[in-house]
């Protein structure tokens, strides 16, 4: 909200929301972006946000996906905003018999990037990084990187196309043909097609500004 307080280290900085907020003090600088779903409630902006320091660098991560794969920053933020919208515990909510008594979860999604287990254990084993674990953006950003990348190859599907990779994300390779009869999912990738062109616009204004050490809030 106007005039919200954050604290760091005791110290408050005061935020007044315009367009694209930079708020500096000695030592660092805050930058908030504007939402796409026009909302009052912060839990309802998207922001093209990321925690920038020495120790923890989830934009580096991002880049070097980028790099490795070739799916770009804005790509992997867009799926992850409709996946879990950054909540690196995030699961399906559980199904209801009755419409009353809690039941199982409709899948094995979970983490950043919402990879169920089957697709998790092959990217584990075509990549070596045995290791990978679903709630970390390291992991969860190299997850898309491999899997758009595989859609590349299999549907020639550009990483370029949010719409058709979201699609592919979220249906799978051998499904992708039978989208068009799906109503849902076609207004879930143009959510994240939506999402994609205002995070690339977001992040080509703020290239020079993330050289600085920063404190960007998803």
């Amino acid at each position: 909200q106007n005039g919200d307080r954050f604290s760091f280290s005791g110290s408050y900085v005061d935020v007044h929301f315009f367009s694209d907020y930079d708020v500096q003090a000695p030592g660092f600088s805050f930058l908030v972006i504007d939402g796409y779903e026009p909302a009052n409630d912060v839990n309802n902006l998207l922001y093209a946000s990321i925690v920038i320091n020495k120790d923890d660098l989830p934009e580096k991560h991002a880049k070097k996906t980028e790099k490795k794969w070739g799916t770009p920053v804005y790509l992997q933020l867009a799926i992850i905003k409709m996946e879990s919208s950054f909540d690196r515990f995030a699961k399906p909510p559980r199904q209801k018999l009755f419409k009353v008594v809690p039941y199982k979860r409709p899948s094995s999604s979970f983490g950043y990037s919402q990879a169920v287990k089957g697709t998790w254990k092959q990217y584990k084993e075509e990549t070596g990084n045995k290791f990978a674990t679903r709630t970390s953006f390291k992991d969860s950003v190299d997850f898309i990187g491999w899997y758009t990348n595989k859609t590349e190859k299999i549907l020639n599907v550009s990483k370029n196309d949010a719409f058709k990779q979201y699609i592919a994300y979220h249906e799978g390779w051998g499904d992708f043909k039978n989208y068009k009869k799906n109503k849902k999912v076609i207004n879930l990738a143009k959510k994240v097609k939506g999402y994609s062109e205002i995070y690339k616009k977001q992040l080509t204004k703020c290239k020079k500004k993330l050289s600085r050490k920063k404190f960007i809030i998803y």
